[in-house]
């Protein structure tokens, strides 16, 4: 069941989202050859607990917990890496997810940064992706239905040569980080039979994951970090969206 949220809430969602986006930012400060992945993910959880924020992916269950308050991931990992001794190297394409509980209330974002100057694929890749979540809330200003604004986002990524990964999808979010509804960024029948309309008090963490090769992706056996089949690169964005009686406003902005 889809939970609209009063104006006085998706205020409070934005002081967390606003926290959200200063963890991004901190780890796009931080990026740079040499550094480790869980350096990064460390300077978030204290970003985090200095502000008396809960993180909410450190001990989410799965096969095992969630070991971190972030998803680092990188080139063909897609989501879901796990932080660690992993040193980036110049030319890496690294995403950073992560989001938090403040007041209880939660904000959740991802960005895809590179490491110094990346080839031509990747920078075209990191585009089409942040173009693809812009266009999401640029729609969302006209479309009744999320169907909609899902075929816009999916024939964006074709068109540049692009694939949508289809396993993983965006949600609601809330007082937790996944309610209703589940939000895909590609049309099929189970969208059409699942679809919603857009109306104030509708809250979205809108994160589409573009492919440079193909959709097809895998489980690595860490039981978490998720790689495309063909080992090409990969990109995700994502802002937590709230759609106001003025239109769509993004949560996950410093601004």
């Amino acid at each position: 069941m889809i939970s609209l949220k009063r104006p006085q809430e998706i205020e409070l969602m934005r002081e967390a989202g606003r926290l959200v986006a200063k963890a991004l930012e901190l780890a796009r400060k931080m990026i740079e050859p040499g550094i480790t992945t869980g350096e990064i993910d460390a300077a978030i959880e204290r970003l985090f607990l200095k502000n008396q924020a809960v993180p909410l992916f450190k001990g989410y269950p799965g096969k095992v917990p969630f070991p971190a308050v972030a998803c680092i991931s990188v080139n063909e990992q897609v989501v879901h890496g796990i932080p660690g001794d992993r040193k980036l190297k110049l030319g890496d394409l690294v995403k950073v997810d992560t989001g938090c509980r403040l007041n209880g209330w939660c904000g959740d974002s991802a960005w895809s940064f590179p490491v110094g100057e990346v080839d031509a694929v990747k920078q075209r890749l990191l585009e089409v992706g942040e173009q693809n979540l812009h266009a999401a809330i640029h729609e969302l200003k006209s479309q009744k239905r999320w169907s909609d604004v899902a075929q816009v986002m999916e024939s964006l990524v074709h068109k540049a040569g692009f694939s949508v990964v289809e396993q993983f999808v965006g949600h609601g979010i809330g007082r937790e980080m996944h309610e209703d509804p589940q939000v895909p960024n590609f049309v099929s029948s189970q969208l059409r039979r699942h679809d919603f309309r857009i109306e104030p008090g509708l809250v979205l963490a809108i994160e589409p994951m573009v492919n440079a090769g193909s959709k097809r992706v895998r489980v690595l056996k860490d039981h978490w970090t998720i790689e495309t089949e063909d080992r090409k690169p990969s990109v995700h964005f994502e802002h937590t969206v709230a759609i106001t009686a003025d239109g769509p406003c993004v949560l996950t902005r410093l601004d």
